[in-house]
């Protein structure tokens, strides 16, 4: 019968963290024209982060060779360790046979290479723990990765923002000198429409009464004059 400290390493115990995680310038118009006010070039530059290029070692993990001699508890050295025994398993010359008659073939020929099989369960609980402890590296890493990432595009999108409330804002100081600019231009339009009044009803003075054309306009006028002369 194996010792009781050789058992298997339960899915609770393997799956135990190694850590713990923690988680242009604007215009504007006024009556008497248009002018230019300056903005701050620090409004007008955006201050979006710098992408960075996808890091040389990102999605790149280590060989489970590695990873086994890298872990603070190295496994065993005897000749046949359990990965020999997961080679044997998938043998070919295995496949025909029973479960049974698999685990006399390979009990067999641990004890002709002189192996303990509590060595062999040994090593396959460092293994396995070893594997644990990196995926709970691994799972930490990436999360610390994808918390900087989420800040990141957090920075990125109040910029957006920022910037996307300035140009809005530069867009409706446009129209709005636009809107004063016609409005100007109108109001310029009906004193201009009055000047022309006054000219016209001053040159009707001008000409002999009594002409059939009605001195509306001064072309009106000038064709009252005409008439008048002809």
């Amino acid at each position: 019968m194996l010792k009781k400290w050789f058992t298997p390493a339960s899915e609770e115990e393997l799956a135990a963290p190694s850590g713990s995680v923690r988680p242009g310038p604007v215009r504007t118009a006024s009556p008497g024209g248009i002018h230019a006010v300056a903005v701050p070039a620090e409004e007008l530059e955006p201050s979006v982060p710098a992408v960075h290029a996808p890091s040389a070692a990102a999605g790149k993990y280590s060989a489970f060779e590695q990873i086994y001699q890298g872990a603070s508890t190295k496994p065993p050295r005897i000749p046949y360790n359990i990965l020999k025994v997961v080679d044997m398993v998938d043998s070919a010359h295995l496949t025909t046979m029973s479960p049974e008659a698999k685990r006399c073939s390979l009990l067999m020929a641990l004890e002709a290479a002189g192996v303990a099989v509590e060595d062999v369960l040994q090593d396959a609980v460092i293994r396995q723990r070893a594997l644990a402890d990196y995926e709970e590296a691994q799972k930490t890493k990436l999360k610390n990765f994808e918390q900087s990432k989420t800040e990141e595009n957090n920075k990125i999108q109040a910029e957006l923002e920022r910037l996307t409330n300035l140009h809005m804002a530069r867009i409706q100081a446009n129209l709005d000198e636009v809107a004063r600019e016609q409005a100007a231009f109108r109001a310029w339009q009906k004193s201009k429409n009055q000047e022309s009044q006054r000219i016209t009803e001053a040159a009707a003075y001008c000409v002999p009464q009594g002409s059939p054309v009605s001195p509306t306009s001064l072309a009106g006028v000038l064709e009252r004059a005409t008439v008048t002369h002809g």
